[in-house]
């Protein structure tokens, strides 16, 4: 029996609960991932114990870093700095950049460092809209960067459900934005990074890529990388990266200095060590074939997905997916995303409500739902098993108020995860 269960029965329950859930359930959520048993024994280490605020690095005068110099506040960090090099190498190198911060807890908290390195408060922002596909910090009210910058939302197109740039490049000129930020949590499509920049170009702006959600395609090339156009990348490590939760940075050597002094000291103190460590190990994983192999995976799995879903009659956002994702209309079937994500909850399939473009529903009862696929592929699902998937959703969606056929599609759901073990070897019972 383990420590934790003698010294915390609660706390155990729980957790083997939610392993239970991930192993039976099919986990559609875009944005999440199961992360390599590698990185769950390095984060869950003894890193944990360890205070190292600063950097394995110091900056001469000439602006230069240098490992060789001392830049912690506190001892015995030798192998923390070990650890941190790696992955800052390791990052450097599968996406071609000149410098990388590690230290970001969270994507948020990397994009806050980009705004405040770049801007002054009160600065004009151009971010996608929330409702079109943005995130939070993209420049809504609630978020530091709907509060202290000004922001313009641009949108997509509502005939083609996809970004204008021509008209993006208009209203560019016409407001003069400080910075453009290109990345999305709910876009199905691929961005145009080149154009971005000859946009921020043209307007005299800084471009900001947020690639969190793409930046496992991006790593196997999938997706087209960002690096040479922008002046500042940021990123969470897991979602189609498959690593741990956390955050990281890519800039140009210019803007290295500002970027870190941001991070630290300016919005964090100690960094969580623990957790660098395991994304050292998801970046040295993602420089593998099999890694590449996986992301093509992903892809076509979303491809097979979008298409099975469109044959069970559901209409998806801009016709389908370039990507991971795709957002699925649900107004074909009459029914709401709030009410889809709590029955097909009760089926074992897990998804999240999303609005669409042009939603006519509020945003906590919203039109849509938006579906990924990295989780399922994990487990080692194809095609075949995406069609399955699309015909349990519809089943669901076309019996809301069914009880007896949503628990013969939960049966059937069980039966396909079973297929597909996870995490075999972790044992909470």
């Amino acid at each position: 029996m383990s420590k934790l269960s003698k010294q915390d029965p609660e706390i155990y329950k729980i957790l083997n609960s939610e392993l239970k859930r991930q192993q039976e359930n099919l986990e559609l959520i875009a944005s999440e991932n199961f992360t390599d048993g590698a990185i769950l024994e390095a984060q869950g280490s003894v890193f944990t114990n360890k205070y190292a605020e600063g950097y394995p690095y110091k900056y001469r005068k000439s602006g230069d870093l240098d490992y060789n110099l001392y830049g912690r506040y506190y001892g015995g960090c030798e192998y923390i700095d070990e650890s941190e090099k790696l992955a800052i190498e390791r990052a450097k190198e599968v996406f071609g950049a000149e410098h990388a911060n590690v230290q970001p807890h969270s994507g948020s908290q990397a994009n806050m460092a980009a705004y405040y390195a770049l801007l002054e408060p009160g600065d004009l922002v151009f971010g996608l809209d929330l409702s079109h596909g943005g995130h939070l910090t993209h420049g809504h009210p609630l978020s530091f960067s709907g509060k202290y910058f000004r922001i313009f939302h641009y949108t997509v197109e509502q005939e083609t459900e996809v970004i204008n740039y021509n008209r993006l490049k208009k209203w560019a000129k016409e407001e003069k934005p400080k910075m453009i930020i290109a990345g999305a949590s709910a876009y199905p499509r691929k961005l145009d990074f080149a154009k971005f920049r000859e946009i921020a170009d043209e307007v005299g702006a800084f471009l900001m890529v947020d690639m969190a959600h793409i930046a496992g395609l991006i790593a196997a090339g999938l997706h087209e990388n960002p690096i040479p156009y922008s002046d500042v990348v940021t990123s969470t490590t897991h979602k189609t990266l498959r690593g741990p939760r956390g955050g990281f940075i890519l800039t140009r050597d210019k803007y290295r200095r500002d970027i870190d002094r941001l991070v630290f000291p300016g919005l964090q103190g100690g960094p969580l060590e623990h957790v660098i460590l395991a994304k050292a190990v998801a970046f040295k994983l993602a420089l593998t074939p099999e890694f590449k192999e996986y992301q093509a995976n992903v892809v076509k799995n979303a491809k097979a997905l979008s298409e099975a879903l469109k044959t069970e009659g559901f209409r998806l956002v801009s016709g389908g997916t370039d990507t991971h994702l795709m957002l699925v209309d649900l107004r074909p079937k009459q029914v709401t995303g709030k009410k889809l994500e709590r029955s097909l909850d009760k089926a074992g399939i897990t998804v999240n409500k999303n609005t669409i473009p042009f939603d006519p529903e509020k945003p906590f009862i919203t039109s849509g739902i938006r579906i990924g696929t990295p989780a399922m592929t994990t487990r080692g699902m194809g095609t075949d098993e995406m069609k399955k998937i699309a015909s349990f959703i519809r089943r669901v969606a076309e019996n809301i108020e069914n009880e007896e056929e949503i628990i013969r599609v939960k049966s059937e759901v069980r039966e396909l995860t079973s297929a597909f073990p996870l995490y075999e070897d972790i044992k909470y019972e």
